[in-house]
């Protein structure tokens, strides 16, 4: 029997930032995100020996050890294996594991966590486990931010486990994940009129939400009230969408990029700068990083009309740019015989 487990990607619209500690401890953080048509996969096959066998398409790694070996944390694939430990057996059989993700770590889309959330689906089905979606999602942070130590915030593991467009509220001790009704007339309009854009540069965020970090504890003004307005504009961004005003949902949205530039110099390069501003003399409306910054993707919303134009301009400048639909669904997993 194989376990097939897929989540999707998200897009962040606005509030990234504001999921990181410690900022939501000390004033509760808000985001808005949507899930879309990128996924992470993953298949779990059980076998007739005591051996883990990992691969990962992403990566390019292959790796074998035994259930009852402790993992050595080496830099290759530790995620998958401190999720294994989390969630383990050592009396359940051993499996293969296979792995693969639409967009590469560093995107900006939330694909590590994305990874993770199927990696848990796939051993909650496999050791039997009754999981809900808020543990799944609790439970992929965990591992991910606190047993393995990599900085980043909230919102990716929640938005791969629910799916959906949510309003995402974070607290010191709980999370709660606002499911919201967009009407399908709005939904299509979104996909009819935004862009991807891969700048071709994945980076690790964990220098740029560092540095966000300590602005913060050092008291930074910027970067409090970078964050403090990132709160206010998902509230606002929420309002438009659900009211179906979208040019000012698109004109929050640069609104957005504006202050997340606020909250650290990093978040920002020379190229993100030149290609926004390209694509708002094209035709852009708004736009923004989708992640921490410093590279992965950018999102932008467009006159679809000029909407070509912008993308011939950012294919001139060297960017890769695909357009997107959204995802309903979060983590789902099947199984099927092997037949």
């Amino acid at each position: 029997m194989n376990i097939r487990a897929r989540a999707p990607l998200r897009i962040s619209f606005a509030g990234g930032g504001t999921d990181v500690s410690p900022f939501p401890e000390r004033e509760g953080g808000l985001v808005l995100n949507a899930t879309i048509d990128r996924y992470a996969y993953g298949m779990l096959r059980p076998r007739r020996d005591r051996r883990i066998r990992i691969e990962s398409a992403d990566f390019g790694v292959n790796l074998s050890y035994g259930v009852d070996e402790s993992p050595i944390f080496d830099g290759k694939l530790d995620l998958v294996k401190a999720a294994i430990r989390k969630l383990g057996d050592t009396s359940a059989p051993g499996f293969d594991l296979f792995l693969h993700s639409n967009a590469p770590p560093g995107s900006g889309l939330g694909s590590s966590s994305s990874v993770m959330v199927t990696l848990v689906g796939l051993l909650k089905d496999f050791h039997g486990l009754a999981l809900t979606d808020y543990e799944i999602a609790q439970l992929s942070h965990q591992i991910e931010r606190v047993d393995l130590g990599l900085l980043g915030g909230m919102q990716d593991q929640y938005a791969a486990t629910f799916g959906g467009f949510n309003f995402v509220e974070f607290g010191g001790d709980r999370v709660i994940v606002n499911p919201l009704r967009i009407a399908d007339d709005v939904v299509n309009e979104l996909e009819h009129n935004m862009l991807l854009c891969y700048t071709g540069a994945t980076r690790r965020s964990d220098g740029i939400i560092e540095d966000q970090t300590s602005r913060l504890e050092a008291g930074e003004q910027d970067t409090l009230s970078g964050l403090r307005m990132q709160k206010q504009l998902a509230v606002d961004m929420k309002n438009a969408l659900l009211r179906r005003r979208l040019n000012d949902f698109a004109e929050l949205l640069h609104q957005a990029w504006q202050y997340k530039k606020q909250m650290s110099p990093r978040i920002s390069n020379s190229f993100i700068d030149e290609a926004y501003s390209e694509a708002r003399r094209a035709g852009a409306l708004g736009g923004k990083v989708t992640g921490a910054g410093g590279g992965g993707y950018m999102l932008f919303y467009c006159e679809f009309h000029k909407k070509h134009r912008v993308a011939e301009r950012l294919t001139k400048m060297g960017a890769q740019v695909t357009e997107f639909a959204f995802e309903h669904d979060g983590l789902t997993t099947w199984s099927l015989d092997d037949g």
